[in-house]
């Protein structure tokens, strides 16, 4: 009988994906916004300025089974900027950024402009003054991870980010959650839809 379990959080802004950070200074962790079992690990991660879709599991063969795929992962981005079609056609066809000291040109992507946010994006935390110019959104999706790969796409079409949210992993979505909550589900169907939530 499998008693693994599986969780979908939509991740604030200010925290870690992790659950030990063995430095000094004090971080704020997964385990301070929802009772996970022991043992639960984060699938994959979004830095600490990142927002939005995490998954994790108290299966760790379910973890490398999903980081093995060439997963889709679409961010929505909102940028200091208005997002042209320029820019867009650029970061379709794949743009040079910086990775461990050397120079990579990303691959092929989805990218275009967002008009209309879902209501879970939320307001998020104030990023500036309106009055230091125009701000845009866009969403990406990446079947690759570089580390923080989108925010240095988006700075190399002259567009630097300013907030990141990851709003699906597959064909996972962040169903509705706002900041902080959790939906405990059955399975990770990460290539079709998924099936039968539920609620913790």
């Amino acid at each position: 009988m499998n008693n693994h379990r599986h969780f979908l959080l939509h991740k604030p802004h200010g925290y870690l994906s992790q659950f030990v950070y063995e430095k000094k200074r004090t971080k704020k962790k997964l385990g301070e916004l929802f009772p996970f079992p022991d043992g639960t690990m984060a699938i994959g991660r979004l830095d600490e300025d990142s927002e939005g879709l995490l998954l994790l599991t108290t299966d760790g063969m379910m973890s490398e089974l999903v980081r093995s795929k060439s997963v889709e992962k679409e961010y929505f981005a909102q940028v200091d900027g208005i997002v042209t079609q320029e820019a867009i056609d650029q970061l379709k066809k794949g743009v040079e950024i910086g990775f461990k000291g050397i120079r990579y040109t990303t691959k092929e992507c989805e990218a275009r402009m967002l008009t209309n946010l879902p209501d879970y994006i939320g307001e998020g935390r104030r990023i500036r003054d309106e009055r230091h110019g125009p701000t845009s959104w866009l969403s990406i999706t990446l079947t690759e991870g570089k580390f923080r790969q989108v925010r240095k796409m988006t700075a190399a079409v002259g567009l630097p980010t300013l907030r990141l949210i990851r709003v699906r992993v597959g064909a996972i979505d962040l169903h509705d959650l706002k900041a902080g909550e959790v939906l405990e589900i059955s399975d990770f169907q990460i290539a079709e839809d998924l099936k039968s939530p539920k609620d913790k």
